[in-house]
């Protein structure tokens, strides 16, 4: 994957302390992928942290911001060239106990960061989203799909093709913070019993290498407007759940067989399967080789883009990406997936 094409940009990375933000800041960094990084989350510690793992690098400085904070969003993107959106709150159920909030950070912050990359001439924007922004049934993944709409529609207000701003959707990126596998992972500890909300539940995974992927290649295709969709791996909750056990009981002294797996039943506005595009979507959707792309919808209001890209497979996409229609990996490629990609052991040791 060419990247080369930010060794001479300021790059501004946000929810540069969450997991996927913390994971594009060090392969931006150690792979010298970039001219200079400017860092920003909210949370203290983890900027101090971040700071002082990065205390060689000449051309790295994090910096204690929210992206509730126009004014200070203005400051931070002056003189970049390319921002890589990652700053979001992300869980379902606190959506519905503090709405107000996600709409500041998910909608309005994006909207902050968007206003301040247009004022500041920013070329390129990718924003991180989520499968739950597709026909959302909660507030979080409401405030999500307003955020990805936002950025689509900042490339009319640019009026020039030079400005590039699209999105990326990920699925549960196995591992990361506050996901299920961590917790898992606490429950095989204690001796279980490893709950399970409902074993008709499906997801589409993806490792942190995978994001990361996906981030940087859509940054080197994105012509403005787009939603990119990486082609994931699906699997049955149920599986994830016994290969996870049957790798971790072990560390721990307990036999596989001896964890209960104890059935709890779906969350509010939890879904049984994982869309990633729906029905109107793939109207106006292209396949690559190794992603989707929604192609804006109102591309009339884009003027002067051409939407071509490499490794084009078709333009046309047949059916919605649902999880529940896809080809399940078995318990053993799931353990396979985790062992390759060393799933586990970030998950245990909560860091990169």
């Amino acid at each position: 994957m060419p990247v080369n094409n930010f060794r001479d940009k300021r790059v501004l990375v946000t929810g540069a302390a969450g997991t996927v933000g913390k994971a594009l800041v060090k392969k931006l960094l150690e792979d010298n992928l970039v001219g200079e990084l400017i860092a920003l989350d909210n949370n203290e510690s983890e900027v101090f942290f971040l700071n002082e793992m990065y205390r060689g690098k000449y051309n790295f400085v994090g910096h204690v911001a929210d992206v509730r904070d126009k004014e200070k969003m203005k400051r931070l993107t002056r003189g970049v060239d390319v921002i890589f959106h990652a700053a979001a709150y992300k869980h379902v159920i606190l959506s519905e106990m503090d709405p107000f909030d996600y709409v500041q950070v998910n909608a309005i912050g994006t909207q902050n960061l968007l206003e301040a990359a247009l004022e500041n001439n920013v070329e390129l924007l990718i924003n991180t989203s989520t499968d739950k922004a597709v026909n959302p049934t909660n507030v979080m993944g409401a405030t999500k799909l307003l955020g990805e709409r936002l950025v689509s529609a900042a490339n009319v207000y640019a009026g020039t093709p030079k400005v590039k701003f699209s999105s990326v959707r990920f699925g549960n990126v196995l591992g990361s913070r506050g996901s299920l596998l961590p917790l898992l992972i606490k429950q095989i500890k204690q001796g279980g019993p490893v709950t399970l909300t409902d074993e008709r539940m499906t997801r589409f995974v993806m490792s942190i290498q995978d994001a990361v992927y996906l981030v940087l290649k859509s940054a080197n295709l994105a012509k403005g407007g787009e939603v990119f969709v990486l082609k994931m791996k699906a699997v049955r909750i149920l599986d994830l759940i016994k290969a996870v056990i049957e790798l971790v009981a072990p560390r721990f002294g307990y036999r596989p067989e001896d964890i209960e797996i104890k059935k709890i039943g779906a969350k509010p506005g939890e879904k049984l399967y994982e869309e990633l595009m729906n029905s109107e979507e793939i109207t106006h959707a292209w396949e690559l080789k190794d992603m989707f792309v929604i192609l804006p919808r109102f591309k009339d209001f884009y003027k002067g883009r051409s939407y071509e890209y490499p490794d084009l497979v078709s333009k046309k996409v047949d059916k919605p990406y649902i999880s529940a229609e896809e080809e399940f990996l078995s318990i053993d490629e799931i353990k396979r997936y985790l062992t390759e990609h060393k799933i586990i052991e970030y998950a245990m040791e909560g860091e990169l």
